[in-house]
């Protein structure tokens, strides 16, 4: 096997893969999906990060809902305030969590994939870390500290065109099984 490539149908998991820390001309087998890999290390990691961001944004919601006093159900309502809707502030919020489940989603999924393939990881690890660095921009741009486009934009194109990218890897490596 090369560096980087697939095994064969009996053992797709499994890739020989060189470290660049190590000498020269070393290689060792490795999981793919697995910590022993670094490329789904990487993986892991900035998934985990996206998951908390997502997850901290229902709390910036319930934040901005409290500071604003805006509550969409009759039973979040206390002390006479009424039930309202379409505050600018929590609705930002709103637009933006909805735009991660949009887009962070199919961005998680698809690394899996594409980390499932065996890319080179040198360039793997690359397109995670600046795709999941977008997202993060992205939600700091759009609903913490609102900035003027093309900032939000160019957060929002970065993730959306390495997303593509790895669903088009990973839609040609798979041709030859149709």
């Amino acid at each position: 096997m090369e560096n980087g490539t697939m095994a064969t149908m009996s053992t797709p998991a499994v890739v020989s893969y060189s470290d660049p820390d190590s000498s020269p001309g070393s290689g060792f087998s490795l999981i793919l999906l697995s910590k022993s890999n670094p490329v789904f290390g990487c993986y892991m990691f900035w998934t985990s990060l996206l998951v908390m961001k997502m997850l901290l944004m229902s709390l910036l919601t319930a934040r901005q809902r409290m500071k604003t006093k805006t509550f969409a159900n009759p039973e979040d309502v206390r002390g006479g305030l009424e039930v309202r809707f379409g505050d600018p502030n929590v609705e930002r919020v709103r637009r933006a969590h909805r735009n991660d489940l949009e887009n962070v989603l199919p961005f998680i999924l698809m690394s899996l994939a594409y980390v499932a393939t065996g890319p080179n990881p040198l360039t793997a690890r690359l397109l995670i870390r600046i795709g999941a660095s977008a997202r993060l921009l992205h939600t700091v741009v759009y609903a913490v500290i609102p900035v003027p486009q093309p900032a939000r934009g160019l957060a929002f194109l970065t993730t959306f065109a390495i997303t593509f990218f790895e669903a088009g890897y990973v839609f040609v490596c798979c041709l030859k099984y149709i």
